[in-house]
């Protein structure tokens, strides 16, 4: 592996561990596990990134198996996940048990390091399908992506749906998920939040990658 992309995955890895030590801490001080969830939550958040990472490799390699459209697929259905832990700030008006300041770190660091997976995630997926269809495709499947998981990330907050449910619950989950396609003007709380979400991930997604991408270099300009 490359030292850039070892220096990711320690990063990531670390701050995993820490979101993993303060919610050990804090249950070992509150004697709650009101949290916990949050460790589940950020093991969901690694999938697609490590689908992600799957899929990249295999194109670089040349690659045409179509297990890599498998794992394509299961990226977009698991990549919500990541930026879901977002919405786990609504737990810090209703539980107690720890300092408020301890609990606002705790979920910002999970937060934090959800969405870099997802972003990072994403992130490789964009080159793929840049080298496949072009840039500017590229950027309509980015804003694609965003507004799906968006919807996904309503889902799962306020539907209380979670991702393998596509496959175990299929028509419970269809029958469930339609009308809000159907009829999204009968909707709003749908729409909005999806809007207002889509429109977070893309803007923070744009300060990422401005980030992400390595400047081009002087003599190339």
């Amino acid at each position: 592996m490359s030292g850039r992309r070892i220096a990711i995955l320690a990063s990531l890895a670390g701050l995993s561990g820490l979101v993993v030590a303060m919610v050990a801490v804090r249950v070992s001080y509150s004697g709650n596990t009101h949290y916990e969830a949050l460790v589940w939550n950020l093991l969901l958040a690694w999938i697609p990134f490590a689908l992600a990472v799957c899929v990249y490799d295999g194109h670089r390699r040349g690659g045409r198996d179509p297990l890599l459209w498998v794992a394509g697929a299961l990226w977009l259905v698991f990549f919500p996940n990541a930026p879901y832990i977002v919405t786990d700030f609504k737990w810090l008006r209703g539980w107690t048990g720890a300092p408020i300041w301890y609990d606002v770190v705790l979920v910002a660091a999970a937060a934090w390091c959800g969405l870099m997976l997802g972003f990072i995630s994403l992130y490789l997926m964009q080159s793929v399908v840049r080298h496949a269809i072009g840039t500017v495709k590229a950027w309509f499947f980015v804003l694609a992506v965003l507004a799906v998981s968006s919807f996904g990330v309503y889902l799962g907050r306020f539907q209380r749906w979670n991702s393998w449910d596509v496959f175990t619950q299929p028509g419970r989950f269809a029958h469930n998920v339609w009308p809000h396609l159907a009829h999204p003007y009968d909707h709003p709380k749908t729409v909005a939040v999806t809007a207002l979400f889509t429109a977070f991930l893309a803007m923070t997604y744009l300060v990422f990658y401005s980030f992400a991408t390595p400047p081009v270099p002087e003599e190339r300009r």
